[in-house]
């Protein structure tokens, strides 16, 4: 019976080696903790940010947090033994208050500079919303353009972008043609602006038209769902750059082809009747 009891004893104490590191858990992009409660033990690991979000987490002895604790109306206790590698903040308090949860930040300075370009975006949608406004009609024209002839409108906006700098050049060392150079940047805003505009147009109606194909979308919901998925595109890290020279060289080209006669073109134009020549 001796040797029977120091054989479960020996097996008790292989089993609870062996048991706890199998059970440790190691998350490598962070945790969220979700309206529930948790506990970060011996042999766990958050390699990252741990968010808590209407819930409550203990760390225990072992536990190991290589980043910030940052709570959403929840609860973080730390025992003794819990190493946390940065800081155990609440997210609505003073400095380190945040508005958008489980993204890594510092600070909410922190978080536009990081997300900087998504900004710069969306204040660039505003003013192409704000241009569609004034300007209907030209986006209108240039819509019809870049629709029915793609590559002509990537070739205006090519030569168009060519031809800034020489005649930057001119105006300037004319002096005389020094204050067109303010025309001159304005003239490429608006064309800019307009042709993206189009362009954004054209994509929204586009995808609209692919989801429900027997319905067309008003010009004012294919902007704007246009300019998300543009926006979208131009965020992603490799391609992005890609699609925002595109987006620029066709829609400028675009509003360039809409100051030429509808008649050059032999159709109509955004359903209006063509002047044909007597």
């Amino acid at each position: 019976m001796r040797r029977f009891g120091l054989a479960l004893a020996l097996c008790a104490l292989l089993v609870g080696a062996f048991a706890g590191p199998a059970s440790a858990r190691t998350y490598d992009r962070g945790h969220t903790v979700f309206f529930s409660d948790e506990t970060i033990g011996f042999g766990d690991e958050v390699r990252g940010d741990l968010e808590i979000m209407f819930g409550n987490v203990t760390c225990t002895q072992g536990g190991l947090i290589d980043g910030n604790v940052r709570t959403y109306f929840g609860d973080f206790t730390q025992l003794d033994g819990c190493i946390v590698g940065g800081r155990v903040m609440n997210a609505f308090n003073g400095e380190d208050w945040s508005v958008v949860p489980f993204v890594p930040h510092e600070s909410t300075l922190d978080m536009f500079v990081a997300n900087r370009r998504v900004w710069q975006n969306l204040a660039w949608d505003v003013v192409i919303l704000f241009i569609f406004l004034l300007f209907p009609v030209r986006v209108r024209v240039a819509l019809d353009r870049v629709e029915r002839h793609p590559g002509w409108s990537a070739i205006a906006g090519t030569i168009a972008l060519i031809a800034v700098l020489p005649l930057f050049v001119v105006l300037l060392l004319s002096i005389v043609g020094i204050p067109l150079i303010v025309l001159e940047v304005a003239a490429l805003f608006a064309g800019l602006a307009v042709g993206y505009a189009a362009v954004a147009m054209l994509v929204g109606r586009r995808l609209y038209e692919l989801v429900r194909p027997h319905t067309t979308p008003s010009p004012l919901f294919a902007l704007v769902l246009g300019l998300i998925i543009t926006g979208a595109a131009q965020t992603l890290p490799i391609v992005g750059w890609a699609v925002t020279a595109l987006v620029g060289v066709v829609g400028l080209g675009a509003a360039a082809l809409g100051l030429i006669r509808e008649s050059a073109f032999g159709h109509d134009v955004g359903g209006l009747p063509m002047k044909r020549p007597a």
